[in-house]
């Protein structure tokens, strides 16, 4: 993986992809197919998107072929798959101006005044920035990524702890199923004693609270103790009244809030913050600029990662006619074409 550090003149390339999730690594290896080289930019500080952000250890069960994989598994298959089309990645920028040049491509500009200019700009920004809920307790920001964590990026950073996990979401019980086994104690708390997750979680997680394995707490949080971010125990409100709860790992699941940010700026057409595509080519209301995966909305979407990967196939077929335009491209299988196997490494 080569990873831009910066320079002064502007980047000139065939395709810039906002965002390096499922989608938009895909949509390289796509793209490498058809000889178009990408650059990626993405917010975050690693690839991979929500799937490494929010739920690295977390199984992921409809990828075709794959019966289970987490979601870090799956980003580093995707990046051992892409190898062979050496991407740039800018990590940690965002890009915060788009302009159309008087010669049809596009100048982009990051947040780090870095700019590049581009025939195609593909939109694989999931939901757009986002960011997780916090809770509305005084000081919590000098706990956070301490001891108070709205992600699992490593299980291992939570075994032999004592953990209060807050929500009633999926998140909240699949952390709270996966996350017991390994901890000293667990609790789970949610203000109502009704959960939005899936029926078979709460089944599960009350299970495990008739046999002791862990405590459900009804109640909301009121307050936090400890110091210098060491959590050493949680203040909450329920009917019996307050108690503090031991805990010195807290996961608040509050849910996340999506920003579109600049994208809101560039004159795409847009419907409740998604950007509407066509089902052919995945192209937006503007020609050379497409969206794919969980940013774009059309007739029947499915918000599923095998649903982006089929839109970044599209996708890169119509990109191609207009960075390569007159080239005549003859449909080829990677099973039986031996140029793709020579771009693929394996031949």
């Amino acid at each position: 993986m080569a990873e831009d550090m910066g320079a002064s003149a502007p980047i000139e390339t065939d395709c810039v992809i906002i965002g390096a999730g499922p989608c938009g690594l895909f949509a390289v290896f796509e793209l490498g197919l058809l000889d178009i080289r990408a650059q990626l930019v993405d917010i975050l500080d690693r690839p991979g998107g929500q799937c490494a952000e929010l739920y690295p250890e977390k199984p992921i069960y409809d990828i075709p072929a794959l019966p289970i994989v987490t979601g870090q598994g799956l980003v580093e298959a995707l990046m051992e798959q892409i190898k062979p089309f050496e991407p740039t990645f800018h990590l940690g920028e965002r890009v915060d101006a788009l302009e159309r040049l008087p010669d049809g491509r596009f100048r982009l500009r990051t947040d780090r005044d870095k700019a590049f200019i581009t025939k195609v700009v593909v939109v694989a920004a999931g939901g757009g920035s986002f960011t997780p809920k916090r809770p509305p307790l005084d000081g919590i920001e000098a706990y956070e990524g301490k001891s108070v964590h709205y992600s699992v990026r490593r299980m291992a950073d939570f075994e032999g702890r004592d953990i209060l996990i807050v929500g009633g979401g999926d998140s909240a019980l699949d952390w709270t199923i996966n996350l017991q086994p390994i901890a000293r104690s667990l609790t789970l708390m949610h203000r109502r004693d009704e959960f939005r997750g899936a029926p078979h979680s709460v089944e599960k997680m009350r299970q495990l609270v008739a046999t002791g394995a862990m405590r459900l707490v009804i109640g909301q949080m009121t307050g936090l103790e400890g110091a210098d971010g060491a959590l050493s125990g949680v203040k909450v409100r329920t009917k019996s009244g307050e108690e503090i709860l031991k805990a010195d790992r807290l996961m608040p699941f509050f849910g996340l809030t999506m920003k579109l940010g600049p994208l809101a700026d560039w004159g795409l057409n847009l419907d409740e913050n998604l950007i509407p595509v066509d089902t052919e080519k995945f192209e937006t209301s503007e020609r050379g600029i497409f969206a794919i995966g969980d940013i774009n909305t059309y007739p029947g979407k499915l918000k599923l990662i095998l649903s982006g990967f089929h839109e970044a196939a599209l996708m890169a077929q119509a990109a191609n006619r207009i960075i390569y335009p007159g080239k005549k491209v003859v449909f080829q299988y990677t099973t039986s074409s031996s140029s793709l196997q020579k771009k693929l490494g394996v031949r």
